[in-house]
């Protein structure tokens, strides 16, 4: 088992490392500047990372935070980041650019270069670089969520975390990430030929989203016992629901908060308006009236059940004497 978490720790990071490779790669190749290729020092704090874990810790990720994650997450975005402000600048189809829309679009690009003899991989490059530019984009996006799920699944568990808890923060990472994606892809269509301006926030508020995946403070349980003596202690409200309270912080100021306000910007102030960007402003509008909500109702439950404490423990213990 201790060598099976081993090779995890070695392939998740690998695959970090590929994923972040092919995003510089790409940036170099748009930009037609090779000094885009310093990007990949940005990969030395994950490579450092992975000797210093992989050597104390024998790959195993920590509890409340995972080191491998945030650090894939500072090599990747800077990429991504030129990538996109390149497309809103330079926003003009190349109209020989293959698309991936269709199985037989994909069909045509895997085996432009199977007919062809002496096939070198500057060949399968060549071919790659012939996708559209927008269709690159999504592809990163897609694949750094996908990975952020798989990679954090296939990360050996760090101590005191329960797979039990390993599996919940799995299942909020995937709603997360369809949320997350569904926010660029949309409002960034929505509002690059209007304001250049904007695209620089939403692909702030798209960094500040993602910082949601190296923590575990959704899920990690940290309440203290209620049995034995630790029972008549007096317990404080973020104690006791601290994992509750995170979903709650999450909800409001990392996630649907700030999409709820940039989506609202693009309809009043650009007057961009569609139904689905109506019904995603309205669903974020509910999950924040719902864990606003929600906050009412464990601040309104803890009182009642500090008062008990307080009077259970100046009740004297006659037993003891």
């Amino acid at each position: 088992m201790g060598l099976f978490k081993f090779i995890c720790a070695i392939v998740t990071r690998a695959l970090f490392i590929l994923v972040s490779l092919t995003g510089v790669l790409r940036v170099t190749n748009v930009k037609k500047d090779l000094n885009y290729w310093f990007l990949t020092f940005l990969l030395l704090p994950l490579i450092v990372e992975m000797i210093i874990t992989l050597k104390s810790r024998k790959g195993q990720d920590y509890k409340w935070f995972s080191p491998p994650i945030f650090l894939f997450l500072i090599s990747i975005i800077p990429s991504i980041w030129i990538l996109e402000l390149h497309h809103q600048q330079d926003n003009s189809s190349d109209p020989q650019c293959k698309k991936l829309d269709s199985w037989e679009n994909l069909r045509r690009l895997m085996t432009h270069n199977e007919t062809q003899r002496n096939t070198s991989y500057q060949d399968y490059l060549k071919a790659l670089s012939d996708v559209c530019s927008n269709e690159w984009i999504l592809a990163l996006h897609q694949i750094l969520l996908i990975l952020l799920i798989v990679g954090k699944w296939l990360l050996p568990l760090g101590g005191g975390v329960t797979r039990d808890e390993l599996s919940q923060l799995l299942l909020i990472f995937v709603g997360t990430a369809a949320d997350i994606l569904e926010f660029t892809s949309e409002t960034l269509s929505d509002v690059k030929e209007n304001s250049p301006e904007l695209v620089y926030i939403i692909l702030a508020v798209w960094t500040w989203s993602t910082l949601q995946f190296p923590l575990h403070l959704a899920v990690v349980n940290s309440k203290p016992e209620s049995d034995g003596e630790q029972g008549v202690e007096k317990v404080s409200l973020l104690a006791k629901h601290s994992t509750d309270i995170w979903g709650i912080v999450e909800a409001l100021f990392i996630q649907d908060g700030p999409f709820l306000v940039v989506r609202l910007i693009v309809m009043i102030y650009f007057e961009v308006f569609h139904q689905m960007l109506v019904f995603f402003a309205i669903k974020n509008f509910l999950v924040v009236i719902l864990n606003l909500y929600r906050l009412i109702v464990i601040c309104q439950d803890f009182r009642p059940s500090s008062r008990r404490t307080g009077r259970g423990s100046a009740v004297p213990c006659v037993v003891c004497d």
